[in-house]
């Protein structure tokens, strides 16, 4: 059972090309499945039936386990079965017909213009400083997911016609523009990048060793100067990409416009913003109004 695992793991990382983030968690998702087959004397994937999904899935919801999560196991188990089926070592695939249960969706976590710009007035004092505040500029300018953010080389970057060439989710490609702000900073790292990168390494973004930064490091240094610059809160780097998506639909509108600068296949994944949007809407009626809410008695 663990051989078809490292197969399916081989498959979606060279063949369909998922980001390593997704391919770790097809991994962990499938192992963690598997383990509990095993738990049950079930040694054999032609031997699963949808009960014992269902019975997973339920199991899971159990330990604490939410719709997110569950629907996450199910799409990777549903994927590990369409690839054992083209490989003839399944007849069937039980997580078909098997649906996670629904839960609330999740309003996207953004920071308001203020704190955007409270974070990117970051003091700079050395290469490093500079890489960071490129990193973060690029990724707000352009709704970069973190995973893009690292993938990138030097060769996806054209500063003179300020354009990046992205690849997300699935192996898609996107080319997004690049705000003045951002290639003022790209500009400056360049100029510090040769003397930090190794001998023919190709990412845009590296570490002090000189080869390409990870997602770890990126999230680690964000936190930092979220500290730093006194936010008061966590920040990750999701909400960068939130707050671009937020701030660009408040003042244009154009939701389509949006799902293609955020690379979303489904626009029902981008309306979420919408709620957003209105969010902030009712806030600023409710201060505005002068009968949007009843005032306190001064009795």
């Amino acid at each position: 059972m663990q051989d078809w695992i490292e197969r399916f793991v081989t498959h979606v990382g060279t063949e369909r090309r998922l980001s390593p983030l997704t391919v770790d968690g097809y991994r962990r998702e499938i192992a963690r499945f598997s383990q509990r087959l095993v738990d049950l004397d079930v040694n054999d994937w032609r031997a699963v039936d949808e009960s014992r999904v269902r019975d997973y899935i339920a199991r899971r919801h159990r330990q604490g386990a939410g719709a997110p999560t569950l629907q996450r196991t199910l799409s990777a188990i549903r994927s590990f079965y369409k690839f054992l089926l083209r490989e003839g070592a399944a007849t069937h695939n039980p997580a078909a017909g098997v649906i996670a249960p629904r839960g609330t969706r999740k309003l996207p976590d953004a920071l308001d213009v203020d704190r955007v710009t409270a974070l990117l007035d970051m003091p700079v004092r050395g290469g490093l400083d500079i890489r960071d505040r490129a990193i973060f500029e690029l990724m707000y300018s352009s709704g970069l997911r973190l995973a893009e953010t690292v993938s990138l080389n030097l060769g996806d970057v054209n500063l003179t016609d300020a354009l990046v060439q992205v690849t997300g989710k699935g192996a898609k490609q996107r080319v997004l523009p690049v705000g003045s702000v951002a290639c003022k900073w790209l500009r400056t790292w360049l100029g510090e990048r040769s003397a930090l990168a190794a001998p023919g390494e190709t990412a845009l973004f590296v570490s002090r060793r000189g080869t390409r930064l990870t997602a770890r490091s990126i999230q680690a240094r964000l936190a930092r100067w979220a500290k730093i610059q006194g936010l008061g809160r966590p920040v990750h780097p999701h909400m960068l990409r939130h707050s671009f998506a937020s701030h660009m639909l408040e003042s244009s509108g154009d939701l389509r416009a949006v799902q293609e600068l955020l690379g979303h296949a489904d626009i029902s994944t981008t309306q979420v913003y919408t709620h957003l949007d209105f969010q902030h809407l009712a806030q600023v009626y409710d201060r505005a109004h002068p009968r949007a809410r009843r005032r306190k008695s001064k009795s």
